[in-house]
């Protein structure tokens, strides 16, 4: 990992730049893709998964007899452990489904707002070198909870030409019965604009590396909706002497055995954490079974040592990092100074990886300083909220004067003339 030593905030920028590759070509290389599974429908899609996945499928929809062969080759312990955390997971979302919000604004207005869910949705599910079975739960109890019409679940096939049997079991525990064979930018173009098999969806959600984060943001210009760019995975660590480095050296290796796209970066007041962190970083590397990973994650990796804890707060919100471990011991009060993180783990004994399975919250978070704007993924991704008003003659008669001002000032005439004309009808004056 690279160390830096109280850098000036002129070089922050450069110094925290996450690896990107060259979003020129790869935007090229997207819009083909994107273009042909358009036009080309299952045909394509099954073209790319050949060329990117090494695998030619028959057909791209998951058949009953691999669902149901996957409930006995999920192991007892695995299911426990998704069984706990589909519990928390469906707890913490469930209290994020607040009631309808009425109000009388003044007499005779009456406004209101209903909540629908957005009846079509596609999830994607990270498949790749690590399967994110997780992941499934992570978007999937929310969209039912909504109460969403229709989910559609894409995920790419294993090097066997099949879904991984944990993604089948869990979707198939949660109710999700369309799930496809498909990965990277050819499923989110047939989420988008469907296929003869795979229907086109409302919204689509899900992380994924570079090509499916352009995917998602070149689909959504014309054609459906998406949750919020999320790529490659990123933690920041805030440490202060009261942190334990072998627990930082977790954390750090946690998030960069995700990819060589990865970053993590230690923000600290106390110097010596750096060299303790490093050496641990050592130790606990060398038996991971994907240091390859790490190692290639941790070259794009960062270690800053900051004379002030309010500077390593500044620094943090210009990082705006996907997720944020607090290991100091004011961290409550830290937490406060926050305004920039997709997901914040407080103290020593909250590490990143419970939020990414099991504590409840949910691990699908705006990447690549997207968290300056976007918040991570709740219930109120998968719903609309719908106004409505109603108006009767009295309550009219009350806002007519502001209405026609404003109209007039804008000189909209025709809006202004739908409020005077119902003034000048025969029964308005009984509601005067």
């Amino acid at each position: 990992m690279n160390t830096y030593n109280n850098p000036d905030r002129s070089t922050w920028e450069e110094i925290l730049r996450r690896p990107v590759i060259d979003t020129s070509k790869l935007d090229d290389t997207v819009r083909e893709i994107l273009e042909d599974v358009r036009t080309g429908g299952d045909a394509s899609v099954i073209k790319y998964t050949s060329r990117f996945d090494g695998i030619t499928l028959d057909q791209l929809e998951a058949n009953p007899d691999d669902i149901a062969a996957a409930k006995s080759e999920v192991s007892d312990d695995l299911k426990a452990a998704i069984d706990e955390a589909n519990r928390n997971i469906r707890r913490f979302h469930a209290k994020q489904l607040g009631p309808n919000v009425y109000e009388e604004t003044t007499p005779g207005v009456r406004c209101w707002q209903k909540t629908v869910p957005i009846q079509k949705v596609g999830l994607y599910i990270p498949g790749g070198s690590a399967p994110l079975l997780s992941t499934v739960l992570m978007l999937g109890i929310p969209a039912k909870l909504a109460g969403c019409e229709e989910i559609v679940l894409c995920t790419p096939p294993g090097e066997n030409g099949k879904i991984y049997p944990g993604i089948l079991y869990i979707a198939d525990l949660l109710g999700i019965n369309r799930i496809f064979s498909i990965g990277g930018v050819q499923a989110i173009a047939a989420m988008a604009y469907g296929t003869e098999s795979v229907p086109k969806v409302n919204k689509i959600f899900g992380p994924g590396n570079q090509y499916v984060t352009a995917a998602k943001q070149l689909v959504s210009r014309d054609s459906v909706a998406i949750d919020f760019p999320a790529g490659p995975s990123e933690l920041a660590v805030m440490a202060d002497s009261t942190a334990v480095p072998e627990f930082v050296a977790s954390d750090l290796l946690s998030q960069a055995e995700h990819g060589p796209d990865s970053q993590v970066v230690l923000v600290t007041d106390h110097k010596e954490m750096i060299g303790a962190v490093q050496e641990e970083i050592e130790k606990q590397l060398a038996v991971l079974p994907r240091k390859e990973f790490a190692a290639k994650s941790l070259l794009n990796s960062k270690m800053i040592y900051m004379d002030s804890c309010l500077d390593s707060i500044d620094l943090i919100n210009f990082y705006a990092p996907e997720h944020l471990i607090i290991a100091c011991e004011e961290y409550a009060l830290i937490a406060e100074q926050i305004k920039n993180a997709g997901s914040i783990f407080l103290g020593n004994y909250t590490p990143e990886s419970a939020g990414d399975y099991a504590s409840g919250t949910n691990h699908t978070l705006p990447t690549n300083g997207w968290a300056h704007a976007y918040s991570g993924l709740n219930m109120d991704a998968f719903v609309k909220k719908i106004t409505l008003q109603e108006i009767s003659k009295y309550g009219l008669f009350n806002i007519s004067n502001a209405v026609m001002t404003m109209a007039l000032a804008e000189e909209l005439e025709a809006h202004r003339n739908a409020v005077s004309i119902r003034l000048r009808s025969d029964d308005i004056e009984e509601a005067e």
